[in-house]
């Protein structure tokens, strides 16, 4: 006879926090939203990898690319960029993330003097970069014979096939640094001469780096961006149990910080051969998630195969059909929580803490303080980033309502073959059944503006709670499930509301 857990099904919908004493201390802007995203020995060493914030963006087509990243990494969170496409485009996408932002850059936009103005145009189309260095063999590294800025010609009146070296700004009148200086200088010199860009050059005057006055900018407006050591914003990317062997080092050449492996179903061999074909390739190096799973048998297969971080939820998202086409899966709060429970099981058995990642279910924003709270280190959010203007789908106005398009990466959309087959068809490419959906999602604009938002509710909710971090909030929160009843009591009711202004 089958086993039968005793206890439900739960999703986050059915809980609620009860607040706990809010003391004069704990006020929102003193939250501290920092969590572990990869295994550690807790209370002596720290993670290697925290995040700001924590939110991570899906492994899917419709949520995680370059752009993607570059704006929630600026905003302290994290994305795992799809792996359901080639791996010289994932590798292309996780290169430009990494080349966004850094304190010292390495030009990209660069042209021999002999050029011409039409050769200018062009890098600056390919690239989406004004400032190009001209160097002595049109490298990067050559040696710099000047800059030309968008400043330095004007279109109408300035033939194509102008000779770079006539308008230029040659190397002697330029404003330089030599390699060494550090960033805070760099920046100085910026400030103090009123200038855009700071070219780096070492001793034979071949260019090192660039420093962009932006970078400094935009560093001030968003405080809690997400860095490497080397200044670079950080990045994850999605691997599966296919092809690993060739995208794993690839993706690891390119730059991407944190690896997860992405897959319906985390409780099989075919994860357990990848784990531990990069444990032998990088030891401990390499930091990757697995997952899913929805219960402690599963945890614990992953924890010994060598998981940094474990994903949690099968079924939960808003485009899976995976429960109602397979008949398989857990309520994602019951998931939560059992998992969590095994993870501090393993904590106490081996002194290894393993974080967890509460991926799927989350509807409304107040499920992600509940999911915190249920033992989650952090959350994966499809749906909600989907909305924004950085994800990678298009914006589209239907019945008078602006949408993006959004469909899981079940879906024969998606053709996500790597992520649903079980090894046993001898026939690439093909899913026999779908098990996500294509859809849309209402249109809300700006990920910051938004975001902002939701992150000053989850604060305002830990507060509510008498918590500053995550952990005060795991160990003092107090939950009670509700009823029908009571979740419909929790909204507007009894009341004829006023149609809100609607918004493009």
């Amino acid at each position: 006879m089958a086993m039968i857990f005793e206890q439900e099904s739960r999703t986050f919908s059915e809980y609620l926090l009860v607040p706990n004493l809010t003391t004069k201390d704990c006020v929102p802007h003193r939250v501290d939203l920092t969590t572990a995203v990869v295994r550690y020995r807790k209370g002596k060493e720290k993670s290697r990898l925290r995040i700001n914030i924590p939110l991570v963006s899906a492994i899917m087509q419709a949520v995680s690319d370059d752009g993607m990243a570059i704006a929630l990494a600026r905003s302290g969170g994290l994305s795992f960029i799809f792996a359901s496409q080639p791996i010289a485009s994932q590798v292309e996408m996780v290169r430009r993330v990494k080349k966004y932002k850094a304190g010292f850059v390495t030009s990209d936009a660069n042209v021999m003097q002999d050029a011409t103005l039409s050769d200018v145009l062009a890098v600056k189309a390919r690239t989406g970069h004004s400032t190009i260095a001209v160097t002595s063999d049109g490298t990067a590294t050559g040696r710099l014979l000047g800059i030309v800025t968008s400043r330095d010609y004007r279109i109408s009146r300035t033939q194509l096939e102008t000779p770079v070296k006539s308008f230029m700004t040659p190397f002697d009148q330029l404003v330089y640094a030599r390699e060494g200086i550090n960033l805070s200088e760099a920046n100085d010199i910026i400030w103090d001469h009123k200038i855009n860009q700071l070219p780096i050059v070492n001793d034979e005057n071949e260019l090192v780096a660039m420093v962009f006055r932006k970078d400094y900018d935009e560093h001030k407006e968003n405080p809690y961006e997400l860095l490497d050591a080397h200044k670079r914003l950080t990045v994850g990317a999605g691997i599966n149990t296919r092809d690993y062997r060739d995208r794993v080092p690839a993706l690891i050449d390119a730059g991407a910080d944190i690896l997860c492996i992405d897959s319906s179903d985390g409780f099989s061999e075919w994860q357990q051969e990848t784990l531990t074909w990069i444990r032998n390739q990088y030891g401990d190096e390499v930091m990757v998630g697995a997952g899913n799973v929805v219960d402690a048998e599963g945890f614990r297969f992953l924890a010994k195969a060598g998981a940094d971080f474990v994903k949690v939820g099968i079924g939960g998202g808003s485009i899976c059909i995976t429960r109602e086409q397979k008949g398989i899966g857990c309520g994602q709060a019951s998931a939560v929580m059992a998992v969590a429970a095994a993870r501090d099981a393993w904590f106490r058995e081996t002194g290894v803490y393993i974080p967890i990642c509460s991926d799927g279910g989350i509807v409304y924003d107040y499920h992600m303080p509940l999911a915190l709270a249920m033992g989650a280190d952090f959350i994966m959010l499809g749906r909600y980033f989907a909305r924004f203007d950085e994800s990678p789908t298009r914006r589209l106005l239907v019945n008078g309502t602006y949408v993006k398009e959004y469909w899981g990466e079940g879906s024969n959309r998606a053709r996500n073959w790597q992520r649903y087959d079980d090894g046993s068809s001898a026939e690439k490419d093909k899913m026999t059944f779908e098990e996500g959906v294509d859809s849309y999602v209402p249109y809300a604009g700006k990920l910051k503006v938004n975001l902002d938002v939701t992150l000053t509710k989850i604060c305002s909710t830990m507060c509510a709670c008498g918590s500053l971090t995550i952990q005060e909030l795991q160990e003092k929160a107090r939950l009670v499930v509700v009823s029908s009843t009571s979740i419909v009591e929790g909204g507007a009711h009894d009341v004829i509301q006023k149609e809100s202004e609607r918004r493009p």
